[in-house]
């Protein structure tokens, strides 16, 4: 079937016309006969048996049964009325209800004339009941399709208000295969279907809408989630590729004095295995005469930074300068703070650009920037400001990158003549299921292993009962000389209680651990930022031992010192906002541990949050678990709540599925990097179908 022809708008399809047609746009944004083919069933029902009134069971089953009308009234209730019809077979009768759309029904029902009805049966006063039910007259259920399972299509109260049922859909796509003779192109080279066993097209097709049983179902299902992520893969690796042939980026080719005499010399600590590979893969980048788009992700505490630097020195000692930008002031000032530590011992220039730096202090910045004096700037958004003039920045760092939008990316870009290498930072471990599929045009790093020296942070779950004992615990490490971080949750719904609790907990706090053997620090929402400021550096200096605070200290402060986080009420946070919070602690050499509270009531889900906190440190583990717990669209954040608008695959339950596309993608394109081959020819006309109608963007926000 000619591609094209599945182009034709649904408002020509028999059965449709304008006003359907504009509501299927509207409700399931189906404009084409394509669209309509790839609206896929939410689930199907089995309708291969006919039941009697008499066999009827006090179950949630749906059951398909035949029979007659004997008469309809209608009932007067609290609110409105609803109309009841007799329905009755040789073995018994029932009762047929409806509570919306009765005047069209009441107009339309037949007496005494045979119907096939189907759906749930309730168990109501010694009657059976079944409200809505779809029907159908036994002798046009004699003529249709002969359809063993049904399936059943996503749909909205809007679709049911104007009369567009799950029957209705189903019908209008029996018309699209009645035009069309279900005879589809194939989309696929011979070779994937030989080798992967796979249906063709037009079987999955027919199988996916009217499947004659559940292994050919199941066959087509497979066949069409592969095909989907496959397309998605080649998109991504393509993208890719072009980037690295079109974008030129400047050559690092040296490996030169700073960076070696920072090796030899100054590298506070030996490098983990981990940290090497990372380096290795930048270097090869940076050595490769295409501009480096690279995403290395690593725990908190991981030794990102180190990584950071060593890469900024590779810039400065190939003649360029290095930018690194973070989301906010408390996390720039931090890596400006570490940084120059770091370089003063080689005397290379850094400095800092954020909001608060006044307008005096800017001027030197800019002018040190635009001579090339000064080698590296570190700050938030005020990097971006048209005066921010640089005279070769060779290499751009972004710090959480998904805290940044696409416009403020481009931005740095076009400092420049040619743009800078990138390198993204994340200790939001991504799971690698999304990572494939969100960031598959990046190259990705993953620094798995925590410098030597640091032990695991030991996690527990106490009970609000237990509170007596915690408190007990924290004594005797304050006695030790530790510090110890208490965070309450902050839901903007629920704000004025959370405050109560936060206030409340804090003069229980204040009670156990009274003044002056014991300093509390404070800091939530609703302070002024240079008090909340003030408190953390109190804190910061170990002048107070207890920091009392909201989830504002989730991305920050490091204080080496702190040995002890309570989370409080942690059944209300998501996993990874648990892990964020632990990772506050253990960055010094002694024992640390993370306390989650709560009360006894907990969902089976809050429970697999905790059990899995309790279990695991690996925060990639942990992000598998939040992808399955939360989905995809929720894990990036609102912002990128699209994020993958798929028809028919799951990048969570079809995780294998998706390895294997990815797998053959790469295969395919290494061996036929332009799809020239003739056997490739499908694929590579498929491929521009879909780039030409833009189907394979929706997929990708």
């Amino acid at each position: 079937m000619n591609a094209n022809f599945l182009q034709t708008p649904v408002t020509y399809l028999k059965g449709v016309g304008p006003n359907r047609a504009e509501t299927l746009q509207g409700e399931l944004g189906i404009q084409t006969y394509r669209d309509l083919l790839n609206l896929f069933p939410n689930r199907y029902l089995d309708k291969t048996q006919y039941y009697k009134v008499g066999q009827l069971q006090r179950s949630s089953a749906d059951v398909q049964i035949m029979g007659k009308i004997t008469h309809i009234k209608t009932v007067e209730q609290k609110k409105g009325k609803r109309l009841v019809a007799t329905f009755i077979d040789e073995t018994g009768k029932m009762e047929l209800v409806w509570f919306r759309g009765q005047k069209w029904i009441r107009e339309n029902l037949k007496l005494n004339t045979p119907y096939v009805i189907f759906g749930k049966c309730n168990w109501f006063n010694g009657v059976f009941s079944m409200p809505h039910p779809e029907m159908e007259l036994l002798e046009e259920h004699k003529k249709g399709l002969k359809v063993f399972m049904q399936p059943i299509y996503p749909s909205t109260e809007k679709l049911s208000a104007r009369g567009i049922t799950n029957r209705t859909l189903s019908k209008m796509i029996q018309q699209v295969f009645l035009e069309t003779k279900g005879n589809f192109s194939e989309t696929l080279s011979e070779s994937l279907i030989h080798v992967l066993k796979l249906l063709d097209k037009s079987d999955s097709l027919l199988n996916i809408h009217f499947p004659k049983n559940q292994e050919l179902l199941a066959k087509a299902q497979f066949r069409l989630k592969f095909e989907e992520l496959f397309y998605i893969q080649m998109q991504l690796l393509i993208k890719n590729m072009l980037h690295k042939q079109k974008i030129k980026g400047f050559p690092f080719d040296q490996v030169g004095e700073l960076f070696n005499e920072f090796y030899k010399d100054h590298l506070p600590f030996e490098l983990t295995g981990a940290q090497k590979r990372v380096i290795k893969e930048i270097r090869h980048d940076l050595g490769s005469n295409a501009q480096m788009n690279r995403l290395l992700q690593g725990d908190v505490g991981s030794g990102k930074t180190i990584v950071a630097v060593m890469t900024m020195l590779l810039a400065i000692d190939n003649g360029y300068q290095a930018c690194l930008m973070a989301p906010t002031e408390i996390l720039a000032n931090q890596h400006y703070v570490g940084i120059k530590a770091l370089l003063d011992k080689i005397g290379i220039s850094c400095a800092l650009l954020t909001g608060s730096v006044k307008q005096s202090a800017r001027r030197p910045i800019h002018e040190q920037l635009e001579s090339g004096e000064l080698k590296i700037l570190i700050g938030t958004h005020a990097l971006l400001e048209d005066k921010v003039k640089y005279k070769n920045l060779g290499l751009a760092i972004i710090d959480e990158q998904h805290r940044f939008g696409v416009a403020q990316r481009s931005k740095l870009w076009h400092k420049n003549q040619f743009p800078p290498h990138i390198l993204v930072m994340t200790a939001t471990p991504i799971p690698r299921t999304l990572a494939m599929s969100l960031y598959g045009d990046l190259d990705i790093s993953v620094i798995d292993e925590l410098p030597p020296g640091r032990k695991p942070i030991k996690t527990v779950h106490r009970f609000d009962s237990n509170r007596l004992k915690v408190f007990q615990f924290i004594r005797d490490e304050i006695k030790k000389g530790r510090q110890i971080y208490v965070v309450y949750p902050l839901i903007q719904e629920s704000e004025a209680l959370d405050y109560k609790d936060l206030m409340d907990g804090y003069e229980s706090i204040a009670r156990d651990f009274p003044l002056p053997d014991y300093q509390i620090s404070i800091v939530h929402g609703k302070m002024k930022p240079a008090d909340k400021d003030y408190e953390m550096e109190r804190f910061v200096r170990g002048e107070t031992q207890i920091m009392v605070a909201t989830t504002v200290i989730e991305v920050g402060v490091n204080v080496p010192n702190a040995s002890v986080m309570i989370i409080e009420s942690a059944e209300r946070f998501g996993l990874s906002q648990l892990h964020q919070l632990r990772g506050r602690v253990g960055r010094g050499a002694d024992q640390s541990f993370c306390i989650l509270m709560t009360s006894h009531k907990l969902s089976s889900e809050a429970k697999t949050r905790l059990e899995t906190m309790v279990r695991t440190n690996d925060g990639f583990e942990i992000a598998e678990v939040d992808l399955r717990l939360r989905g995809p669209g929720d894990i990036m954040g609102t912002q990128q709540s699209g994020v993958l608008n798929l028809k028919i695959a799951d990048i969570v339950k079809d995780n294998d599925i998706l390895k294997t596309a990815r797998y053959h993608a790469i295969q395919l394109l290494k061996t036929d990097p332009t799809l020239e081959k003739p056997e490739n020819l499908v694929i590579r006309h498929a491929y521009a179908q879909l780039v030409k109608y833009k189907n394979i963007w929706n997929y990708i926000s």
